[in-house]
């Protein structure tokens, strides 16, 4: 599995509705995992961060911030965290299967949408930074939106690497970066003394000669009444959240403070609160493995090599009373075990042909596109729950006023289509599985027929299951629709194929 994460930063941390909207514009994308969701009042500003497969991930975070270009009015906002835009930051994060140089390609297609389809510039950092000046977000973040609304008319340096030297008039414009996994980690002193809090910053960060891959701030609560060092560890490993705890603790003594709380904003790996935890009990010997929770992970995924328990949470799954997986993820579920069994049809002829010492390559060839589908299908059994889930969260949208009923109706329709995309490419792949089958069947010793028999019926089921999951949600939408008429045709043209398919 391919995986990134994603943490887009809105400039909105007062008003629910309009972070709801953003963020159920942003699960409207199949594939797209909603991790964490934080509003902070004092900071007027929202972190989501996102997971799943790397392009469904970019686009769920330019739809995001083309929803909070139409409810965040920057002209109008006030909050302790520096910002230049509604949508003030979005960096992509490498998780499983993926890579920094994956992220910044990423980092660039979406900062030349953000701009082409929304009009707002974008300035990218980090890994994604054009020139070495440009990497870091203190940079671009100096005056704020209002400084830099008047400073890139007139600086070249100031210009953003997308759109023109003009920020758009309410939202601004957005950084768009690729970055190695960071921990937002803020410590709040039992002193209004907002002085402390910027001395304290400007002691531990790097920049300073301080902590090594630490940046830091001092920022003003006040609905704690309480002053904060508000940073990001850059590299965990370099430097601790048990370091970056003592440090501050350490210069807010000399200065007659000291620390009372800390807080995570968004979310942080185990291994740095494992390391947290082990330093500040001073620990002479500690491995993740004596971590009971870490112990039984590894005895259950062991046990889950066994195909019997690998089945039957889904089973489970499919069987309980909650809204997702239901028929859509079951259609691609069947027809992720008529690719397996035909892959293994294939590889036990190719075998067969080269112990013969003869010419295996079709087989081998079937074999690569039987697994490529078998791992389309096996995304597509989580994409479909994923789809329906967005329709949910689109439903449950506020609803009180004209701008709100619009907004919902709009959320609800993309998600609907979305909806219906997701089961017409399982559709696809069983066709393709059947005709895969039609070939494969002349070929193979008359032992195997039964095998790949079952792989066709599992393709016509996986097939039905998702031709009808594209139908019921084709019936919501609206007969005349744009986007739904090609869905139809594409249906219609698949289901044509039921005689050519064989299996």
């Amino acid at each position: 599995m391919r995986l990134i994460e994603c943490v887009p930063n809105f400039s909105e941390g007062r008003d629910a509705a309009a972070v709801d909207s953003i963020v159920a514009a942003m699960l409207a994308v199949p594939g797209v995992f909603l991790l964490a969701r934080e509003m902070d009042a004092d900071h007027n500003r929202s972190v989501i961060t996102l997971a799943g497969e790397p392009g469904a991930v970019a686009e769920a975070a330019v739809r995001g911030a083309g929803q909070a270009a139409n409810v965040i009015d920057l002209r109008r906002h006030q909050g302790a965290h520096p910002r230049i835009g509604a949508t003030d930051v979005i960096p992509f994060v490498p998780l499983e299967g993926t890579t920094l140089e994956e992220c910044v390609v990423l980092a660039e297609w979406a900062g030349r949408q953000l701009w082409e389809r929304h009009g707002i510039p974008v300035y990218l950092y980090e890994a994604a930074a054009r020139s070495p000046e440009r990497r870091n977000l203190e940079t671009h973040r100096k005056g704020q939106f209002e400084g830099l609304r008047e400073a890139v008319r007139d600086d070249p340096a100031r210009r953003p690497d997308f759109g023109p030297p003009e920020l758009h008039p309410s939202a601004g414009a957005t950084l768009v970066g690729a970055r190695k996994f960071l921990i937002a980690y803020n410590i709040n002193l039992d002193t209004d003394n907002l002085e402390i809090a910027k001395q304290i910053a400007r002691t531990i960060r790097t920049s300073s000669g301080g902590l090594p891959a630490v940046k830091a701030m001092g920022v003003a609560l006040a609905a704690k009444h309480c002053a904060q060092v508000s940073m990001n560890l850059t590299d965990f490993e370099t430097t601790s959240l048990a370091t970056a705890w003592n440090a501050v603790n350490d210069e807010a003594r000399k200065l007659g403070a000291r620390g009372v709380e800390s807080e995570l904003i968004g979310l942080a790996p185990r291994k740095a609160l494992e390391q947290a935890a082990a330093e500040l009990l001073r620990f002479d010997v500690f491995n993740a493995d004596m971590v009971i929770e870490n112990r039984v992970a590894a005895v259950m995924a062991a046990r889950r090599e066994r195909l019997g328990a690998q089945l039957q949470p889904f089973l489970a799954e499919l069987a309980s009373e909650a809204p997702a997986p239901g028929g859509g993820s079951a259609a691609a579920a069947a027809g992720a075990m008529a690719a397996a069994l035909g892959r293994m049809v294939t590889r036990l002829v190719a075998a067969k042909t080269r112990k013969a010492q003869g010419d295996a390559a079709p087989f081998e060839e079937l074999e690569q596109r039987y697994a490529a589908v078998e791992t389309e299908l096996v995304r597509a059994v989580d994409q479909d729950s994923d789809a329906f889930l967005a329709i949910v969260a689109a439903r449950r949208l506020p609803k009180a006023t004209p701008a709100d009923q619009q907004a919902r109706a709009q959320a609800i329709e993309a998600a609907t289509l979305g909806a219906a995309e997701t089961p017409l490419r399982v559709a696809a792949l069983c066709r393709e599985l059947q005709a895969l089958g039609a070939r494969l069947a002349p070929l193979i010793p008359a032992v195997m027929a039964s095998d790949l028999s079952t792989a066709g019926g599992l393709a016509e089921a996986g097939f039905a299951g998702a031709a009808a999951n594209v139908a019921i949600n084709l019936d919501a939408l609206p007969a005349d629709h744009a986007g739904a008429r090609p869905i139809r045709g594409e249906l219609e043209r698949l289901r044509g194929l039921a005689g050519l398919a064989g299996g």
